[in-house]
């Protein structure tokens, strides 16, 4: 039996992963999908699910969802991605991450069907999660969508609810390049008569949930007309319409145990129920340190509208970038007065540093380009005062970067 360390390095070397890779690993087809399933005997049939999609809050919602459930007493699983600093924060039950030995029980007595179905890393990954939740006899799992909705590997489940937090645009290159294309594919999640929350009611795709909705005999609910009288410990101006969308697709579920009193120490307690990292994270004080993994225009636009609220000396904002992003457009909506400091993710998708700086040589404001993540995080920090405030943004894996550094 080879070790989990030896497990994990053959998933990532064999098997594509789109976070790592971009397009190779995109499959938009469920045949091999739904075949692994038969192949697991059906483990989703097991436990009851709510799928959550969305361009941007997708996590967040999930989370929050899951720390209320987790409070109101259910066995409550997660689903989720990417991970940050370890591959288990993908697979969590009740905010604890599946064992290293669980990961090897599943993957080494398969490798044979994997190779010869050549299933991806996010197929393996999702069958790994339906067979634990199954194994853990999980009351509930909220499986968050990876990319898309329509063609994911998650979209063979029949949920008790379906939520699309929002609809921007990113991952154009598949999705589409309007908003209603996207949306069209983000509701590929809506299933025949199962209600479907919508986090964002906007006029570019309302017509498309409608009629989507409408086809399927699906009760479509738009968050904006739940009242949200609460707030999270996630922080971020940003967070009020998660909260407010976790909140109806809560409401939905008719659940018992889940009252106002549960919804409050649910939504307040969802880092330490389910150990979430990287949403307006603070590491520490004087100055200041927040990471946040916000990578799109929408993301961001949120992000620059906190700042305008926040009162520092000086904003040093660490950044790097996957390929493929505006780069101008999303450096645009920060004030000319923070300080970058940039530099290349590590990762075959990373937009490298001579690119970025071919891109933004018409650009007037302050900008510092260093070898790797951490350099530019500490050469940030040994500038920043008391006063300033340090933030990290761009992509996840620059989140993810900083946070190793931090910890080692």
């Amino acid at each position: 039996m080879e070790t989990y360390q030896e497990t994990l390095a053959w998933m990532f070397s064999q098997l594509p992963m789109y976070q790592r890779k971009g397009a190779v690993a995109y499959r938009p087809d469920l045949a091999a999908m739904q075949k692994l399933d038969q192949y697991l005997e059906t483990p989703h049939k097991a436990f009851k699910s709510i799928h959550i999609a969305g361009t941007n809050g997708k996590g967040s919602t999930a989370h929050m969802i899951a720390s209320v459930l987790q409070t109101a007493g259910y066995k409550t699983a997660l689903y989720t991605s990417p991970h940050l600093l370890d591959f288990r924060e993908r697979i969590k039950v009740d905010g604890e991450m599946i064992s290293k030995k669980d990961v090897v029980e599943f993957i080494n007595p398969h490798k044979d069907y994997f190779e010869s179905q050549r299933l991806s890393f996010f197929e393996m990954t999702v069958g790994l999660a339906f067979w634990y939740f199954k194994r853990e006899q999980v009351d509930f799992a909220i499986i968050e969508v990876g990319l898309g909705g329509r063609l994911d590997a998650t979209n063979i489940i029949r949920p008790e609810l379906s939520v699309i937090t929002n609809i921007g645009l990113d991952h154009t290159q598949f999705l589409g390049n309007t908003h209603a294309e996207i949306a069209v594919e983000k509701a590929g999640i809506i299933k025949r008569g199962i209600p479907v929350v919508i986090g964002e009611k906007d006029k570019r795709t309302l017509a498309i949930f409608e009629s989507i909705a409408k086809t399927k005999r699906a009760p479509l609910y738009f968050a904006e007309n739940t009242p949200s009288i609460f707030s999270s410990d996630l922080k971020g101006k940003y967070q009020a319409k998660n909260i407010q969308t976790a909140i109806s697709a809560l409401n939905q579920l008719s659940l018992l145990n889940v009252d106002n009193e549960t919804l409050k120490k649910g939504l307040s307690t969802v880092v330490f129920n389910t150990n979430l990292m990287g949403r307006w994270q603070t590491l520490s004080s004087n100055p200041d340190i927040i990471l946040d993994v916000a990578h799109n225009k929408e993301g961001l636009t949120y992000i620059s509208e906190q700042l305008k609220r926040l009162r520092y000396k000086t904003v040093y904002l660490v950044m790097g970038f996957v390929k493929g992003r505006d780069i101008n457009e999303l450096l645009g909506l920060f004030s000319s007065e923070v300080i970058f400091y940039f530099s290349s993710p590590n990762l075959e998708r990373g937009l490298p540093l001579d690119q970025l700086k071919a891109s933004l040589q018409n650009r007037s404001s302050q900008h510092n380009f260093f070898k790797t993540i951490p350099i530019a995080f500490e050469k940030a920090r040994s500038q920043a005062n008391a006063q300033d405030l340090i933030l990290v943004l761009g992509s996840t894996f620059v989140v993810a970067e900083v946070l190793d550094h931090v910890k080692k």
